[in-house]
């Protein structure tokens, strides 16, 4: 992903999210303070269609505790404890041809390359399933703030294991 695909990423999320917004300057930060998470679904590669048609933004982070939505992070934790999968987003047209498991996969990878023992994030608008479809589970939440409110009551705290 480069700034110039930020207005791109910005439309994306608020078809995808709408319950979810988040500021332009929110998905700036997270492609600033950690590009090698930050990657953009060019259609055009897969000669499906021009222009890009998802995206995915991670970082390192802190197990347990995700960041709040819409909430600038001024800098990423060192040394993160997991992996944290902030969002990824796919347009109807790039569903179904095995674009979400590419990209998890990769996502996997880069982990293991940082040696973090897992990966988690907060599944939203009933994606639990395509999660738990690459091994990912409901993480066990010891304190409700574990969940920051901004994710709604439906949102699930979810991990996948490296080990």
């Amino acid at each position: 992903m480069t700034a110039e695909d930020l207005t791109a990423v910005d439309a994306i999320a608020a078809r995808v999210h709408p319950l979810y917004p988040e500021d332009p300057a929110v998905l700036a930060e997270r492609l600033r303070l950690y590009p090698d998470g930050c990657r953009a679904l060019d259609m055009a590669l897969d000669k499906r269609g021009a222009g890009i048609a998802g995206y995915v933004l991670s970082h390192p982070w802190h197990l347990g505790k995700p960041p709040a939505l819409n909430v600038l992070l001024e800098r990423m934790p060192s040394p993160g404890s997991t992996y944290y999968i902030h969002d990824l987003a796919l347009l109807p047209k790039a569903r179904g041809g095995g674009a979400g498991f590419r990209i998890v996969s990769e996502l996997i990878s880069h982990a293991r390359e940082l040696g973090l023992p897992s990966l988690s994030l907060v599944a939203v608008n009933g994606s639990m399933p395509f999660w738990e479809r690459h091994g990912f589970e409901a993480a066990t939440v010891q304190h409700e703030s574990s969940k920051p409110s901004s994710y709604g009551e439906d949102a699930r705290l979810m991990s996948l294991d490296l080990a």
